[in-house]
């Protein structure tokens, strides 16, 4: 369940500060793209790609899950704007928007029309503000494109608009109808202000977590360091490095102190008694808050790939832990792993999810003693059929990191 707390702005200030954001020209001027798909990524050194196929075969397997996820996803809402449908009654929310402005963004090259989609996307995300701060996305609409269940932000949809406006500055320039670097800057300066607790230098739930024990709480799928970095490079804002290293020092905390023979990370984090431990059940969402469920599966994902875009290596003994345990779990098949598990390693899923066992393919890649175990996943992945939005997204995504086509601000 979604718990709306807000802190507003004034009416005034809200009112002014939109009519200025939501000038946006009604046509959009495209551009050739300066990294079209495919970019082949050189990684940091030590790290792996799948070796039992061509690049050409894991290119040609990225574009045709990113033909089935747009053909699915993807949708009209509006004359000149898009937005990712969430589910099966239409309605969307900004975790979704996020990944397809990302998506739109790194397919360019391959896809022609991906520039379109993306100046849609964004004009969506223009016309959904949330209440606390008009940079930042209302996090859910209906299938009427309403704002629903607390006009207030989510910090993960947040972060993937932001990064995917500094991919968009790189990609096409900021000088056509759509200025990307400041709109870019805008929204990770509200995330600064709104998303980010200033006292604990910790990812907010959203721009709503300021009482309570939601005030200090985090969530380590939010926990995308590449992000933070690109922040700190595009606006200059040291602050920032604050955040990076507390996030790093969560992760190391939990590890060390709960999930030692796992390296697993819990949905939710709270902070309790002077220290960050995993939340208790149903904190905000289920039973499964504080264990590995469907928030921090996307984990192996999110914190691998800073390591190899920088080589950062804070979390990479808690990622090889991670990829240690989970071949001894599942006996070296994808196939086995199940969407969801204590921080102990105690099974307490019952489906084999893509969002739980692609992610599992990009934290591989630290190491070539896990050449057999990736290139197991990669096989798995390319070849699985379609389970939905989150799961295909999640699948997506991992699939663009494994073949190295990933690439960062």
């Amino acid at each position: 369940m979604k718990r709306n707390k807000r802190s507003s702005l004034s009416g005034k200030a809200v009112l002014i500060c939109c009519l200025a954001f939501l000038m946006v020209p009604a046509g959009f001027a495209l551009a050739a793209p300066n990294k079209p798909f495919p970019q082949h990524t050189t990684y940091t050194s030590g790290s792996i790609k799948p070796s039992h196929v061509t690049q050409t075969t894991m290119d040609d397997a990225v574009k045709s899950k990113w033909d089935s996820w747009k053909s699915a996803y993807l949708k009209p809402a509006g004359t000149g704007k898009y937005y990712v449908k969430y589910d099966s009654s239409g309605a969307t929310v900004s975790e979704a928007h996020g990944y397809g402005m990302l998506l739109t963004v790194l397919m360019a090259g391959y896809d022609s029309s991906a520039q379109t989609y993306f100046n849609g996307l964004y004009k969506y995300y223009t016309e959904h503000p949330s209440d606390n701060n008009p940079y930042l996305m209302a996090w859910k609409q209906n299938s009427s494109f309403q704002n629903v269940e607390g006009a207030d932000s989510a910090t993960d949809g947040d972060m993937d608009i932001a990064y995917s406006l500094l991919l968009a500055d790189k990609q096409w320039g900021s000088s056509g109808t759509v200025n990307y670097l400041q709109a870019a800057k805008n929204i990770i300066n509200a995330i600064m202000q709104n998303d980010v607790n200033q006292t604990q230098w910790t990812l907010r739930l959203g721009d709503w977590a300021t009482d309570g024990s939601y005030a200090t709480a985090t969530r380590p799928s939010d926990f995308m360091l590449n992000h933070l970095k690109a922040f700190q490079q595009a606006t200059g804002d040291t602050r920032w490095t604050k955040v990076i290293d507390k996030t790093y020092s969560i992760i190391n905390s939990i590890y060390t102190n709960y999930s030692a023979s796992t390296g697993l990370l819990p949905d939710f984090v709270v902070y309790s008694g002077g220290a960050y431990k995993p939340a208790p059940a149903d904190f905000l969402e289920d039973t499964t808050d504080g264990s590995y469920a469907y928030n921090s599966c996307r984990t192996p994902w999110r914190i691998t790939t800073d390591y190899l875009m920088t080589g950062d290596n804070r979390a990479l003994n808690q990622l090889n832990q991670m990829n240690s345990w989970i071949k001894g779990k599942v006996n070296s098949n994808p196939g086995a792993v199940k969407d969801g598990y204590k921080l102990n390693g105690s099974v307490i899923g019952s489906y084999n999810s893509g969002a739980f066992f692609a992610p599992f393919g990009v934290s591989a890649m630290t190491s070539s003693s896990n050449q057999t175990w990736l290139n197991s996943v990669w096989t798995y992945t390319a070849g699985s059929s379609s389970e939905g939005y989150y799961e295909d997204s999640i699948k997506l995504f991992s699939l663009l990191v494994m073949s190295g086509n990933w690439w960062t601000y």
